[in-house]
C-alpha cells in the first residue's frame, strides 16, 4: 500500500514538472524561421532604425501629451472622469541617456525642462525600469534592437494607405527577456526598410522592488515620411483597459503628438520678394504723415508681430496656412453683418495645442486646434470668433510692452509665464455681451441653438475635463462658476439629449485638423461622414485611437516665375487657397471679394443623423488645403489635380468606426 502511495506521488510530481516545463517553453507561440529575403529586410530595418535614432538626436521638437482616465457608463460605454496635459520642447540628444532623472522642484509652468518632462511622463505611464523611460514609446529599443536580442516572425503583407508594408511579430530572446524590452508587432515599408508603425508593450521582466510590480501600458506608435527617406515619430496612442463584470471598459487613454522637427520663423510677406518695376518714379515726398492715432495703432501692431513671431518660434503657433482663410471667411461674415468699419484687416491663426481656448493678439485671432477640432458646425466656430472679435472692437488690445522685443528674449519653457494674453473678467463680460450682438446681426443668427448645444455639452463634461478646459495663453470658454461666457446664445437651444442621434453637440478631439510634424503647418482633414449607430458613437471631447493612411513625402510644387506689371497696369492676383490671393479678408462682399458671406444660413444638413465630417467651413466653399489627393485613392483621378500645392509629410488620420 505504501508503495502505491509513493508511486502515485512520484507520478504526480513528474506530471507537474512536465507541465511546468511545457508552460515555460510554450509561453509564446513558436516563431517560424525567416526566409533569406525576410531576414534581409529585417537587417535593413535594423540599420534604418539606428539611423533614425541618430537623426532624432539632432532634433528638439515639441512633444504634447493629453491623458483621459475613463470609467464605465451604461449608455456611452465609457466616459472620461479626469484628465491631464503636458507640453514641452524636448532635447532628444539629452533624452537618450541612461541617467535616472531626479524631479526638479514643482512649479506651475506648463512648459517644463527636458528632464523634468520625461520624468513626469515616466511616472504617469508607470515606466520605472526602462532606462530611457517614455522615449521607448518612440522606439522599440534605441540601443539593442537587432536580431541578436530579438526574435522576428513573419505575419503578412499589408497596405497602410499607399505604403506597402511587411508585418512582423517581435519578442525578446529568452536570454534578454529583462524588463523594458519591446514585445509586439512592427510594420516595415518594403522599399527602404523603414519601420513606419509598431504597437505592443514592454516586458515586465522578473524583477520586483519591495513588492512593487513592474507595469507597462500598451501603445501604438506611428511615423510619417517628413522628408525624402526620413520617417520620424509623429503620434502615439496609449490605452490600458480593464473589463468589469458587465463587460464595460475602464482604464485610460492618451495621445502624444510630435511636431517642430524643423522649426523656422516665417518671414514677413514683404521681406522675401524683390521686384524691379520699369519706369518707377519716386513719390516719397507725397506720402502722408502719420497721425497720433495711426502711430498708436502701428505701435500695437509691432507688439502683435513680436508676440506672433515668438509663439511661432516656440512651436505653439502654426505658421500661416490656407486654413487661416477659412477662419477669416467666417470672421468676415460676422463683420459684414454688423457693418463694422475696421481700420485694418482681421487675421486668424491656429494654436497647435489641445486645451480649448481662444485669444486676440492685436488684430489677429488665435484659436487652439483642440477647440477647432471639437466644434461640430460653422455656427459654433462663428460664436467663438465673435467673442474675440468683440474684444478687438471694444479696444481690448495687446499689452504694448511687447513692442520691445527684448521682453520676449526668454527660453521656450517660460512662454506661458512670460506672455500674458488673457483678458480681465470685466473685459470678458463686456466682450461676451458684444459678441452676442455681433452673432445675432450676422448670417448665423438663426443657428444659436447649435451653439447652445455645444456649451451644454461643455458644461456636462466640465468637472471631468479640467485640464482640457484650462487655457494656457488666452481666454477660457467658461466662467469660474462653470457657466459659458456666451450663455446669451444658449437661450432657445434644445435640451441636450445623448440618446438623440440627430444631436451632435461636440466632436471627439482631432476631428478637423492635422499638423505637419516637419514644418508645423496645419491641414484640414478630408473625411467622409460618419453615421451614428448609438449614443456611444458621439464621444464628445474624447480621445480616440490614431490611424493614418500613410503616404510618401511629396515636395512642394515649384512656383512659376512671373514678371512685374508696368506702373498703372491692373495685374490679376495669383490664385491662392481662397481663390483670390492678396485680397483683404475683411473686404465688403462684392463680385471680386473673397470670401462672400453665406446666403442661406438656415438650411439644415441633408441627413440630420449624419455628423458633419468636415470642419465648420463657411458655406461659401472656398478651396480648402486638403485639395491634394489623399493616399490610397484610385489611380483614375485626373492627372492635372494630382500635383500638390504644398509639401506635406503627415497624412490625415482616419477616425476608426467604433
Amino acid at each position: 500500500m505504501s508503495f502505491r502511495k509513493f508511486w502515485t506521488l512520484g507520478l504526480a510530481l513528474t506530471l507537474c514538472a512536465g507541465l511546468a516545463h511545457a508552460k515555460k517553453h510554450e509561453q509564446y507561440q513558436r516563431m517560424v524561421p525567416l526566409t533569406p529575403q525576410q531576414a534581409q529586410l529585417i537587417d535593413k530595418a535594423v540599420a534604418r532604425e539606428h539611423a533614425t535614432v541618430a537623426a532624432i538626436r539632432k532634433s528638439t521638437p515639441v512633444v504634447q501629451t493629453y491623458i483621459q482616465n475613463m470609467r464605465p457608463d451604461p449608455k456611452l460605454f465609457a466616459v472620461p472622469v479626469s484628465d491631464s496635459y503636458s507640453i514641452a520642447r524636448v532635447d532628444f540628444d539629452k533624452a537618450f541617456t541612461a541617467e535616472n532623472y531626479d524631479p526638479r522642484s514643482a512649479h506651475r509652468g506648463f512648459f517644463s525642462g527636458t528632464k523634468k518632462y520625461l520624468t513626469d511622463l515616466t511616472k504617469v505611464f508607470n515606466i520605472r525600469y526602462s532606462q530611457t523611460g517614455f522615449m521607448d514609446m518612440m522606439f522599440m529599443d534605441p540601443a539593442h534592437f537587432d536580431r541578436q536580442h530579438y526574435d522576428f516572425s513573419y505575419v503578412r503583407r499589408e497596405f497602410l494607405g499607399s505604403i506597402r508594408t511587411v508585418v512582423f511579430d517581435v519578442r525578446p530572446k529568452p536570454a534578454f527577456n529583462d524588463a523594458g524590452r519591446f514585445f509586439g508587432r512592427i510594420w516595415i515599408e518594403d522599399q527602404d526598410g523603414n519601420i513606419v508603425r509598431f504597437n505592443g508593450t514592454f516586458t515586465e521582466g522578473s524583477h520586483f522592488m519591495q513588492g512593487d510590480q513592474i507595469h507597462y501600458f500598451h501603445f501604438d506608435s506611428w511615423r510619417t515620411n517628413v522628408q525624402p527617406g526620413e520617417w520620424l515619430p509623429t503620434a502615439i496612442y496609449v490605452e490600458e483597459t480593464h473589463h468589469s463584470a458587465d463587460r464595460h471598459a475602464e482604464g485610460m487613454r492618451a495621445q502624444t503628438y510630435f511636431w517642430g522637427y524643423s522649426l523656422k520663423l516665417p518671414q514677413q510677406e514683404s521681406s522675401n520678394e524683390s521686384i524691379e518695376v520699369e519706369n518707377a518714379q519716386d513719390q516719397s515726398g507725397q506720402a502722408q504723415d502719420v497721425s497720433p492715432l495711426e502711430a498708436q495703432r502701428e505701435w500695437i501692431t509691432q507688439a502683435e508681430n513680436n508676440v506672433l513671431d515668438r509663439l511661432t518660434q516656440a512651436g505653439l503657433l502654426a505658421p500661416p496656412s490656407p486654413f487661416d482663410k477659412v477662419l477669416e471667411t467666417v470672421t468676415n461674415n460676422i463683420i459684414i453683418g454688423s457693418k463694422l468699419n475696421l481700420p485694418s484687416d482681421i487675421h486668424c491663426r491656429v494654436l497647435m495645442t489641445t486645451p480649448l481656448e481662444s485669444l486676440a493678439v492685436g488684430n489677429t485671432i488665435l484659436i487652439s486646434k483642440g477647440l477647432i477640432d471639437t466644434l461640430p458646425t460653422e455656427a459654433d466656430l462663428a460664436a467663438v470668433l465673435s467673442f474675440q472679435l468683440a474684444h478687438i472692437v471694444l479696444g481690448h488690445h495687446i499689452d504694448t510692452r511687447y513692442a520691445f522685443n527684448d521682453r520676449l528674449l526668454f527660453p521656450d519653457e517660460a512662454t506661458f509665464q512670460r506672455i500674458t494674453m488673457n483678458h480681465t473678467t470685466q473685459d470678458d463680460e463686456d466682450a461676451a455681451k458684444k459678441a452676442v450682438e455681433l452673432f445675432n446681426a450676422s448670417v448665423y443668427a438663426g443657428k444659436s441653438g447649435e451653439v447652445g448645444l455645444y456649451f451644454q455639452q461643455l458644461q456636462n463634461r466640465e468637472k471631468a475635463l479640467t485640464a482640457l478646459l484650462t487655457p494656457r495663453l488666452g481666454d477660457p470658454l467658461l466662467r469660474e462658476d462653470g457657466t459659458p461666457w456666451l450663455s446669451g446664445l444658449m437661450r432657445g437651444a434644445p435640451r441636450l439629449d445623448m440618446n438623440n442621434l440627430d444631436q451632435r453637440a461636440a466632436l471627439p478631439l482631432n476631428s478637423h485638423l492635422r499638423i505637419d510634424p516637419w514644418d508645423d503647418k496645419v491641414y484640414q482633414l478630408n473625411l467622409k461622414a460618419d453615421r451614428l449607430l448609438n449614443p456611444g458613437d458621439k464621444m464628445p471631447f474624447e480621445i480616440t485611437p490614431i490611424f493614418y493612411r500613410l503616404e510618401t513625402y511629396q515636395p512642394p510644387a515649384q512656383p512659376v516665375p512671373t514678371s512685374a506689371p508696368a506702373p498703372g497696369a491692373s495685374a490679376q492676383p495669383a490664385a491662392g487657397p481662397t481663390g483670390v490671393e492678396g485680397e483683404s479678408s475683411n473686404a465688403p462682399a462684392s463680385s471680386t471679394a473673397t470670401p462672400v458671406p453665406q446666403t442661406n444660413p438656415t438650411t439644415p444638413p441633408p441627413t440630420p443623423a449624419t455628423p458633419q465630417a468636415n470642419p465648420p467651413t463657411p458655406q461659401t466653399n472656398p478651396p480648402t488645403p486638403q485639395a491634394k489627393p489623399s493616399p490610397g485613392t484610385p489611380a483614375t483621378q485626373p492627372e492635372q489635380n494630382s500635383e500638390p500645392t504644398e509639401g506635406t509629410s503627415n497624412p490625415p488620420p482616419v477616425t476608426p468606426q467604433p
